[in-house]
């Protein structure tokens, strides 16, 4: 069966020039040409990853992010945006997204970004590391992409949830910034460590780890992270 993407973009050139490209690379590829048509067609299509543009007509890129992980849909989102300003990106990704790409992008560029998802998504979907572990009294699942805290329970992206588990994997371990962006956004990535520095921000946020000197998820300055034994 072939991997399926969604692409959700109102530009026709856009949508049908990613539809072109997609499809080379032998994805099937389902289009949508609005925000508020979006649901609807992830629910038809049942897509493993979905191509999503910020600006659309009806609902924005962001408020669909938020409808798909607030039914706890942890399909990949990889957001295209044409703004450039940081404050951006980390609304996605605060809303759920893995990734992003800002237009105008490279053929290249996008589809290394989409691949990496793919094989992150791979990987968490084998059977092996599926056991639940503790950080700082948060009980992390893998195999529902869940985080608990005492009465809360917090949604975890695909990326999150390979970044947590890699952590855990090396708990104790001080593990550079470039390792970290191989091991999780794949040796293709080709984005800054600015993306791994904002994931890391919305995991201490959903552990409850904020604070100005984290406890759990540590910053080790010129390197990279580690989670504390």
């Amino acid at each position: 069966m072939k991997t399926k993407i969604l692409v959700v973009e109102d530009d026709p050139h856009i949508r049908l020039g990613l539809e072109e490209v997609l499809k080379s690379e032998q994805f099937e590829v389902a289009l949508c040409e609005r925000g508020d048509k979006a649901m609807d067609a992830l629910t038809q299509h049942r897509p493993h990853l979905i191509v999503l543009d910020v600006m659309l007509p009806g609902t924005s890129g962001y408020d669909v992010c938020k409808q798909i992980r607030a039914k706890k849909i942890t399909t990949p989102i990889l957001m295209l945006t044409a703004k450039g300003q940081e404050i951006d990106k980390v609304v996605g990704l605060d809303l759920g997204a893995d990734d992003y790409v800002t237009k105008p992008f490279g053929v290249r560029e996008l589809l290394a970004r989409i691949h990496a998802l793919l094989r992150r998504r791979a990987a968490q979907d084998a059977p092996a590391e599926n056991s639940t572990f503790e950080i700082g009294g948060a009980l992390i699942d893998p195999k529902t992409f869940q985080l608990r805290k005492g009465k809360k329970t917090e949604s975890l992206t695909a990326t999150e949830m390979k970044l947590l588990a890699f952590l855990n994997q090396h708990r104790g371990q001080v593990l550079s910034r470039d390792r970290l962006l191989n091991e999780v956004w794949g040796y293709e990535y080709v984005g800054t460590t600015r993306t791994l520095d904002q994931t890391v921000a919305q995991l201490r946020k959903k552990i409850g780890d904020a604070g100005t000197e984290p406890k759990h998820l540590v910053t080790v300055h010129g390197v990279g992270y580690k989670l504390a034994e």
